[in-house]
């Protein structure tokens, strides 16, 4: 039986987040404003069925379909939140589970850096594949557990305040998210990424990142 690990819906993608996923993503790109689904599950091979059912349920768009040693993971989006609504609950009567059965997600650092220095922003800017951040902004970094739930927090944070959207990983054992502005911007958008992981419910995870 799956193990469902995240499952979170963005109700509206943010124009940053959007073209964020449109910059990595593999698959059919997603737009601002359209509805998002992120499902986590393992064991990861599983994920390939999950999609099987949610692409033959309603008219939704795969954006990115990833697979790992130990969990798979999917985005589908659209411009009817009806729609991403009902492929999200065709693939939990598949997997005959319910939205509850995901894991509460645990955040495991969050941190924000002031005032940059030069240096380190080139560091930064090598490794990202949203916007850049200057010398003298500052620099928040949050790490959660499932990885999923980093995309909601990244979104929910672009919503609340002017900021540069510089990473987001979205799969693996842990989601990461960078973000990058001025002080008060950067404040705002971390009480807001942090409000919206604390607001999911569901299982507790039982130590680690695992299940």
């Amino acid at each position: 039986m799956a193990d469902l690990r995240s499952y979170i819906f963005l109700d509206s993608l943010q124009p940053q987040v959007a073209s964020f996923f449109a910059t990595v993503s593999q698959g059919f790109l997603p737009v601002a404003g359209q509805a998002s689904l992120f499902v986590e599950i393992s064991p990861g091979m599983e994920i390939n069925r999950i999609t099987d059912i949610a692409l033959k349920t309603v008219k939704v768009t795969p954006g990115m379909q990833i697979i790992e040693r130990l969990y798979g993971m999917l985005e589908i989006h659209s411009e009817s939140q009806a729609d991403v609504r009902s492929a999200g609950e065709a693939i939990l009567n598949a997997l005959e589970l319910k939205e509850e059965g995901r894991y509460k997600p645990v955040i495991y650092s969050q941190s924000i850096i002031r005032r940059i220095d030069d240096y380190h922003t080139m560091l930064i800017n090598r490794t990202r594949h949203g916007n850049m951040i200057l010398p003298g902004h500052s620099l928040f970094t949050m790490e959660v557990a499932p990885a999923a739930y980093a995309a909601f927090a990244a979104n929910e944070a672009e919503k609340a305040a002017e900021i540069n959207i510089l990473e987001i990983r979205a799969f693996g054992s842990f989601g990461r998210i960078y973000l990058g502005g001025e002080d008060k911007d950067i404040n705002e958008a971390a009480k807001a990424a942090e409000a919206a992981i604390l607001s999911i419910s569901g299982r507790e995870m039982k130590g680690g990142s695992g299940g």
